[in-house]
């Protein structure tokens, strides 16, 4: 076994057996993406290869490949990578490609015998992502019970499941990155155009209920009766950490800097200003998951994008990539490392990207400078001498 053909039906036997448990692609001829990491999972009784692209800048991006479609993948990024190396409960293969073209693969004739004298009985790798899952919240807590989401026993409502799933989503995001927020003290939290909240409370109770921390939560949005609705929710339920202002966030004042900024589905725009407000606040961390994609319909002034901008349907598709693209530029260019995360299944919402932004205190202002001159040489290329009044809206 000694040529990348060799090695793609090695992957494709691993796939086959539910034996394979992570394949990470390195060292690119030239490829922009610095490393490809793919898991086996399955979804409703399909295996997918569920791909992650580490970019410059710490950024990431994900992809889920269907089953029929994975060797395609496979043999695309054989091409463009010099080494690859395949992870399983039975043992490893490394595949290397010289820079004369010279290929070998390392372990793949022990690894094919192993999966050859397969039982069945064997226990699968797969992660089955459509099983019953480990939520962090089970249902049953008073916060979902007296926003509606779940019954008075403690069962999610059917209609609801959709937001429970949600919440958790976001739950598990906050965990993932935990170990970022200080250690001790009391945590600052804002919720920027909170609405009703869910947010809130769901991050309130996690922080205070699962991992013992006080907390000061503030959330903030222009609908009066809402705020009025949220603030007695929170004292019935004794949160007395929780305080909810009727305030423009484009006016509120910098006093200490928030642990974390939140906000789900902030419309258009605002979610620009949520943004902005974050990073004149020198939040340490940003979660944020825009809502509709609006301003930049009529605005794109490209001659490249011309054969997608004169269909307004593909447009508008466009368009929301392109404005959350330049949301995460804005903030790398503002000294955060920033991902762009999948929240949960398509299903329960096309509202589904999440922006998650990690300040960096270490970051050079050379580094800054060059993330900002990056931002502002794509403004250049989407907008054209429109670049310059970008979101002066809200400046």
């Amino acid at each position: 076994m000694k040529t990348k053909a060799d090695f793609i039906s090695l992957v494709l036997s691993t796939v086959s057996a539910e034996t394979l448990g992570k394949l990470v692609f390195s060292r690119p001829d030239a490829s922009e993406i610095a490393k490809v990491t793919a898991r086996l999972v399955s979804h409703k009784g399909k295996r997918l290869l569920a791909i992650e692209n580490s970019l410059v800048g710490n950024t990431v991006s994900h992809k889920n490949v269907p089953e029929d479609e994975i060797e395609g993948v496979l043999s695309t990024l054989v091409l463009q990578y010099k080494q690859a190396n395949l992870i399983t409960p039975l043992g490893s293969a490394e595949y290397k490609r010289s820079k004369s073209g010279a290929e070998i693969v390392i372990g793949g004739d022990a690894l094919l015998s192993k999966l050859s004298g397969l039982k069945p009985s064997f226990e699968s790798a797969i992660e089955a992502l459509d099983k019953k899952k480990n939520y962090i919240l089970k249902g049953d807590e008073p916060f979902l019970k007296k926003l509606g989401i779940s019954s008075s026993d403690g069962r999610v409502h059917d209609k609801k499941q959709g937001k429970f799933r949600q919440i958790n989503r976001f739950l598990e995001n906050i965990e993932d990155i935990y170990d970022k927020l200080n250690r001790d003290g009391e945590l600052i939290i804002y919720d920027l155009c909170c609405g009703k909240s869910y947010l809130s409370f769901a991050v309130y109770y996690y922080l205070t209920e699962v991992k013992g921390r006080k907390v000061s939560m503030l959330g903030i949005d222009l609908k009066r009766d809402v705020i009025a609705w949220c603030s007695s929710v929170a004292a019935e339920l004794g949160y007395v950490g929780m305080k909810f202002v009727c305030e423009d966030i484009n006016r509120l004042a910098l006093c200490d800097e928030p642990d974390m900024v939140i906000s789900l589905h902030a419309c258009d725009i605002a979610t620009d200003i949520v943004i902005n407000t974050a990073i004149r606040l020198r939040a340490k961390i940003l979660l944020s998951t825009p809502c509709c994609h609006r301003y930049l319909n009529d605005k794109i002034n490209s001659p490249e994008l011309a054969f997608v901008t004169k269909y307004p349907h593909i447009s508008g598709k466009l368009c929301e990539a392109i404005t959350d693209a330049l949301r995460v530029g804005r903030l790398r260019g503002a000294g955060y490392s920033v991902s762009a995360l999948e929240l949960t299944d398509p299903e329960n919402t096309p509202k589904n990207t999440l922006i998650r932004a990690i300040r960096r205190p270490s970051a050079s202002q050379k580094d800054n400078d060059e993330a900002l001159k990056q931002y502002e040489a794509a403004l250049k290329f989407v907008l054209g001498d429109g670049a310059k009044d970008y979101l002066k809206e809200i400046r």
